[in-house]
């Protein structure tokens, strides 16, 4: 069942105040790290009920007249035209995205800088095309032996061989399209040119995840490790902070092994580092607004059954190997999970072995559980889908709510014009024909309006759902997880 368990004007408005401070300890400079999505951060928003998915660029909004961005995004990756997995565009096109978002959101975009830049075609006419829509373009270089030869680093071979950035105003915030992008490195950089011009500046690091003061073993913590599984990051005990004020706090393998690596380089460019923990380097205020620790619990400890379930599903689709899932089968061990925690998924089997084909089940926000049957007008999911607005908005099951008027020209639509061989309605196409009978009917604007409930509600389906059809529920807020097989046995799934 769905409760709160986040207050999310409290971390707001804490976050705001911990990132001044921060400024303030260093003279009025700071450039911020910022990892994870900035975005539609709906993992944070799962595993923290009451969190909201904008939650991180509406607190940077409240910092707007102070804060500029600059976006970091490494060479190669617009060399190889690598693509986000999550939105299914190229590095190139997700800086562009990035720039339209955060200005939609008023702030300031000051700069791109290409990390590890090399003077190759696609990169050099990503740089031009930048330049010629008005974008500041600043290159930095790989460095020989990075991050270990710290003296090397810290001189004019090494950071001092990078373009100086420009920039305004006392918070900087540093931001990529993913992993591996530079941002420390660019933050880095910019302070040791920062100390050369006569100018105090300093370096925080912002990742909401893992939550350094909730215990290592907290769902919360697990369901970080659970999401970062192909990256292998493995939660820890911050020794450096245990030692330094004997306080118990969390942090990740990554951060913790290169702290002597980047306490050195601060040494270098200023003569001592300001921090005594990777934990030290953060601003993270979310373990402060956690206000119901069994409904986070919860939420969390079904977040890692469906990162397992998420791993199947790919290692299905992409014939992957056993490393990921096993990690998180582990991790479910560990936490004594397994899949009946999550009830709609032997719902979901149960309707399936009745019916003989695939089904689906929806748990709603009050616990209740909807079912979906396969049938020849609609699929599973979006039978499952009718039957969760009906019973939110109290229709009576056996009502029809889309017109049969509007139903079957759409069904003539596909198999006739659109060279379908499957005349059963998608997800996105059931909404639109139910849009379209709500215009005239009463019960289907009542169904319409109950759509906004399923935001939060939990759903499984027996069989590996269509990428139009996960796109929906993704859209509407609903927690997705599938059995690892397909409807089909064909060798092509699209």
């Amino acid at each position: 069942m769905y409760k709160i368990g986040f207050d999310n004007n409290k971390y707001l408005k804490l976050q705001s105040e911990k990132i001044k401070e921060r400024i303030a300890q260093f003279g009025g400079k700071l450039y911020l790290e910022f990892g994870g999505k900035l975005f539609d951060d709906f993992h944070a928003s799962r595993v923290l009920p009451g969190f909201e998915p904008d939650s991180k660029i509406r607190m940077l909004t409240e910092l707007k007249d102070q804060a500029e961005v600059i976006i970091a995004v490494n060479s190669h990756d617009i060399e190889k035209n690598k693509v986000r997995g999550d939105l299914g565009i190229t590095y190139d096109l997700d800086v562009l995205r990035l720039i339209d978002a955060f200005r939609g959101f008023g702030l300031y975009v000051g700069s791109v800088v290409l990390t590890r830049y090399d003077d190759v075609a696609g990169v050099e006419a990503f740089k031009n095309k930048l330049e010629a829509l008005g974008i500041k373009v600043y290159k930095h270089y790989a460095i020989k032996n990075y991050p270990y030869d710290v003296d090397y680093i810290v001189s004019d071979e090494g950071y001092g061989k990078n373009d100086f950035i420009e920039t305004e105003r006392p918070l900087v915030v540093v931001t990529a399209p993913g992993p591996g992008s530079g941002k420390m490195a660019t933050c880095l950089s910019q302070i040791y040119h920062e100390y050369k011009r006569g100018v105090s500046a300093g370096y925080a690091k912002f990742e909401t995840f893992p939550v350094w003061n909730i215990p290592l073993s907290h769902p919360v913590n697990v369901a970080y490790e659970a999401a970062t599984a192909d990256l292998n990051d493995i939660n820890m005990i911050d020794p450096f902070h245990l030692e330094a004020y004997g306080v118990t706090s969390v942090n990740y393998n990554r951060d913790v092994e290169i702290f002597p690596v980047l306490r050195a380089m601060y040494e270098g460019i200023i003569g001592k580092c300001p921090y005594k923990s990777p934990t030290d380097m953060g601003v993270n205020m979310v373990g402060n607004c956690i206000v119901d620790d069994e409904a986070i619990r919860e939420a969390a400890n079904n977040e890692i059954i469906r990162r397992y379930y998420s791993a199947l599903c790919q290692q299905r689709k992409e014939n992957l190997g056993d490393d990921e899932v096993n990690k998180i089968k582990l991790l479910m061990n560990q936490s004594g999970l397994n899949s009946k925690a999550r009830k709609c998924i032997q719902a979901a089997k149960d309707k399936a072995e009745e019916t003989g084909a695939p089904a689906a089940a929806i748990e709603l926000k009050d616990g209740r559980i909807v079912t979906g049957k396969t049938s020849s007008l609609l699929g599973a999911s979006s039978a499952a889908l009718i039957n969760a607005v009906k019973a939110i908005a109290g229709i009576d099951k056996e009502i029809d709510i889309i017109s049969h008027q509007v139903l079957e020209p759409v069904q003539k639509l596909k198999v006739e014009n659109l060279g379908n061989h499957n005349p059963r309605l998608h997800t996105d196409e059931v909404l639109i024909a139910l849009a379209i009978t709500a215009a005239t009917d009463e019960t289907a604007k009542k169904a319409m309006d109950a759509l906004k409930e399923l935001k939060g509600t939990e759903l499984h389906s027996s069989v590996i759902l269509s990428p139009v059809d996960t796109a929906t529920f993704r859209k509407l807020g609903v927690n997705l997880t599938c059995e690892p097989v397909y409807q089909t046995k064909k060798l092509y799934h699209g």
